[in-house]
């Protein structure tokens, strides 16, 4: 019989090991959020000022392409995230509906999978035995062996919907900053912009394994390569509209 830790050992274990709460699908939702609202109206900026617009024209872009693509980010979490629930559901429906036909198949299948994580082969078929007693665990299990996924852990749409919204709207707001507050200089629309995306990026760097500058730069070298296309077509536009 396994032995009970050591009461220490459990109480530095318990205060050293934390996660960072990353479902629920509002982290995606929101990194993805606020990039896209900081690139999208960067760009739109961009390009819009480099075809000689003026700053009533750059607020109104800006302002358009807030609002629009926030509600497009939030409409379109909302719809994934809810077809793949959707889909997770069917795959337990079908998962629920083999097991029920095929017992022993599938009781097999998951011994087998057990074995090629490196139990023996006594230990697998004892484990998918006690758990296929229980024919909703047995699903559970299955369903995440055979695609990854917790058939009770699936993300919501709403928080995804709303996290999507809220964050593009902050990012898309931070290049017209400048504008809204007087200022008529494109460079520093920009200037505040490309602060924004090293900022977002590094933040971002608190969930992963890459250090904050790395993930600073390579949001702002993405942002710099969107502004720099719309910026250049802005220019022949408007360039090609003044002749």
């Amino acid at each position: 019989m396994m032995q009970p830790p050591d009461p220490a050992e459990l109480l530095a274990h318990d205060q050293d090991h934390h996660h960072t709460n990353i479902s629920g699908g509002w982290l995606r939702a929101a990194v993805f959020g606020a990039m896209d609202g900081l690139v999208t109206n960067i760009a739109l900026i961009a390009g819009v000022g480099g075809g000689g617009g003026d700053r009533h024209l750059l607020i109104l872009t800006g302002m358009a392409g807030l609002v629009a693509g926030a509600f497009s980010m939030a409409l379109g979490e909302y719809a994934s995230v809810g077809t793949q629930n959707d889909a997770v559901a069917n795959e337990a429906a079908v998962e629920r509906e083999e097991i029920r036909r095929h017992p022993d198949v599938e009781r097999a299948e998951l011994a087998d999978a057990y074995e090629r994580l490196g139990l023996t082969r006594a230990t697998a078929e004892s484990m998918a035995r006690e758990i296929h007693a229980n024919p909703e665990l047995a699903v559970k299990v299955h369903i995440s062996q055979e695609l990854g996924v917790d058939v009770d852990e699936q993300p919501s749409p709403w928080v995804a919907a709303i996290s999507s919204f809220l964050c593009f709207a902050v990012g898309g707001i931070i290049p017209l900053v400048p504008f809204l507050l007087g200022s008529s200089t494109l460079a520093v629309g920009l200037l505040v912009g490309a602060v924004g995306l090293f900022v977002v990026g590094a933040l971002t760097s608190r969930f992963t394994t890459h250090s904050w500058w790395f993930s600073g730069a390579r949001q702002l070298l993405f942002g710099a390569i969107a502004a720099g296309a719309t910026y250049l077509v802005g220019m022949l536009i408007g360039v090609g509209i003044a002749g």
